[in-house]
């Protein structure tokens, strides 16, 4: 595939260098992906997300049909703009696809899914949506930039047009506001206050170029990554995939078990795991040595006494700019203590074991 955001020719104006991602042509980075970790974290930076997939829901009993769908609860939106973070999970209870809902009105949802799991997540919700009466529309008229950091939201304002403005400077984190064609949502994907702003695709361009006027740099997926992983945000594809369940991917907290009489695809499954006993659950890891943790490393977890308890393996692993440490989640056996082994390059590397979120707002956890 070769896919282009509306955005792409913006891209190479601000001289980024393009990557293919999930068939997508974007930027990884616009110079240094450090300078643009720290521009988040310190100030604003703006990211392309148009490859993200923005789905409609209308008529028909939409919140039966997402508290079937989903393994979280939509009942628990109450207010006007409410969002909602869930997996969507197959009849083994593996992760499909992690996602956020909006709650506009009982006649109006909208779900926002991943680039890479676009087809077979359009094909799973068309699926189950008849049955529910549910009108299901992609909106690929519409583009999605990211802006994030401590100064993004007054930065923001700046750029934007004075209605949007009104309805998105009241919102509260993890709300979003109508405005019309322009949608606003006080969420993002780095652990940094922000909005993800989503409008008509021919208007994309215009608002980009604002946004930088207004000192908020472009930066690419290689900056979204540190940042997301610093934040113990997970990612789909590496984290959890369909032959993971959320309660081994530091995700049990996105699971609604109550009430007990609502029915959800991969209840059943998750519901046996949960009474045999996870076996396994997702950490983080900081290297106390020198080198770099990355992907499918092996763990050998020892418990509180320095015995090893059985294997794991990194998931994500990243060298983290904000902390100047090497970081990882991995998934472990649930008996692992304080400290682990991971295997770098034929050697046994000595690690910390901590709580998978290294930064929030921007101060290391």
């Amino acid at each position: 595939m070769n896919n282009k955001t509306v955005l792409f020719d913006k891209h190479l104006e601000y001289n980024g260098k393009i990557v293919d991602f999930a068939g997508w042509q974007m930027p990884v980075n616009y110079g240094s992906q450090m300078d643009e970790h720290h521009q988040v974290r310190k100030d604003a930076g703006m990211f392309d997300v148009s490859h993200m997939v923005i789905v409609d829901l209308g008529q028909g009993d939409i919140r039966a049909f997402l508290q079937y769908l989903l393994a979280n609860d939509v009942a628990k939106l109450q207010l006007a703009g409410k969002a909602l973070y869930s997996c969507m999970l197959n009849e083994k209870g593996g992760v499909i696809d992690d996602l956020i809902v909006y709650y506009m009105s009982d006649e109006w949802y909208r779900v926002v899914i991943n680039a890479g799991t676009r087809e077979k997540d359009l094909a799973w919700i068309n699926k189950h949506a008849p049955a529910f009466k549910v009108n299901v529309k992609e909106r690929d008229d519409l583009a999605m930039i990211a802006v994030q950091g401590p100064n993004a939201r007054a930065k923001a304002f700046e750029a934007l047009p004075v209605d949007v403005v009104e309805a998105a400077a009241p919102l509260k984190r993890f709300f979003g506001a109508d405005c019309g064609d322009w949608f606003v949502g006080r969420t993002g994907y780095t652990g940094e206050d922000g909005f993800e702003i989503m409008l008509p695709s021919s208007e994309a361009a215009g608002l980009w170029d604002k946004l930088a006027a207004a000192g908020i740099k472009p930066c690419g997926l290689g900056a979204r990554d540190t940042l997301r992983l610093e934040a113990g945000m997970n990612l789909y594809g590496n984290d959890m995939t369909e032959d993971t369940s959320p309660l081994i991917s530091g995700l049990s907290w996105t699971v609604a078990l109550d009430p007990v009489e609502r029915d959800f695809i991969g209840r059943g499954p998750l519901e046996a795991e949960k009474a045999a006993g996870v076996k396994q659950k997702l950490v983080g890891l900081v290297l106390e040595e020198r080198g770099v943790l990355r992907g499918h490393q092996k763990v050998m977890a020892e418990d509180e006494t320095g015995q090893v308890v059985g294997e794991g393996e990194i998931t994500s692993g990243t060298f983290s700019p904000s902390l100047q440490k090497s970081i990882a989640f991995a998934r472990v056996p649930t008996g692992i203590g304080k400290t682990c082994k991971v295997e770098i390059r034929g050697k046994l590397l000595q690690a910390a074991v901590v709580k998978p979120v290294f930064v929030r707002d921007g101060q290391p956890v």
